[in-house]
């Protein structure tokens, strides 16, 4: 994020009190209990969930009883409902069961239901998120080279799989005198890299994800590792994020940004 040198440890101060309000909110990373794959289910019975949950074509039909307590689009449910993946926030999912949200996914054309319930252990539990204060020498320039189209290559994610990273590019930059790349993602209004690092595993959490604001038409952007973010498998077992591509395990400790949960 391009912010004046001398606001920058206020900006980052306000965006780590924000990260901390996030994670911690009611339907945030900690309040997820469980994803199920519907294809592991093949009598369409999810566990701990009422109703019946059947992939069919480009959706899920949800087979419910009224007794079951089901809602959808906040009102009372019984019969059967075709759902899309949930493209909005977790608390307006389609689907609840009283105060738990039942969110909808999808993967690679594999159709899931997860449990986002904000009395979770992991949610009361919550003491925040070790974070390094702010280091001007962590956030450098860099500047991003797109591909000759878009290559997607296969990564572990955290849940034991394996699925495809899309990748748009490489980002250079230099690190404590090193001339060093991280291959991105791009989405709308940023990259993203997902990386490791000399302190992965030992100080920090085993990988992080990075977010750097869209490059400019000259490709220049800034690498600020202030702002490296814990994955959501930090903050709940049922994230399933992947693990950094080839060539994105830096031989350098990066001591920056969020390191482990509190």
């Amino acid at each position: 994020m391009t912010t004046d040198a001398s606001a920058a440890p206020d900006a980052w101060k306000r965006w780590h009190e924000q990260r901390v309000e996030t994670v911690s909110a009611p339907y945030g990373p900690l309040a997820l209990t469980a994803t199920h794959w519907v294809e592991d289910h093949p009598d369409g019975r999810l566990p701990d969930i009422p109703g019946t949950w059947v992939a069919q074509g480009a959706g899920v039909v949800l087979t419910a009883a009224g007794t079951d307590g089901l809602t959808v689009d906040s009102l009372p449910f019984s019969g059967e409902v075709r759902l899309g993946a949930d493209s909005g926030p977790e608390a307006g999912s389609r689907v609840a069961l009283g105060e738990k949200r039942l969110v909808v996914l999808v993967r690679e054309g594999v159709w899931g239901v997860r449990v986002y319930d904000p009395a979770a252990d992991a949610r009361r539990a919550f003491q925040g998120i070790e974070a390094t204060p702010y280091d001007p020498d962590r956030s450098v320039p860099g500047r991003f080279t797109p591909y000759d189209g878009t290559r997607t290559v296969r990564v572990g994610n955290a849940d034991g799989r394996e699925r495809g990273l899309t990748l748009a590019g490489e980002l250079a930059f230099t690190l404590d005198g090193k001339d060093l790349t991280l291959q991105v993602a791009q989405g709308v209004g940023r990259l993203w890299a997902v990386f490791a690092d000399a302190t992965s595993g030992d100080t920090s959490f085993r990988f992080r994800f990075l977010f750097p604001e869209a490059p400019d038409a000259q490709g220049r952007t800034t690498v600020d590792f202030n702002r490296a973010e814990l994955p959501p498998c930090a903050f709940a077992d049922h994230f399933i994020c992947p693990f950094p591509p080839p060539g994105n395990r830096l031989d350098v400790a990066i001591e920056a940004g969020e390191r482990a949960l509190g």
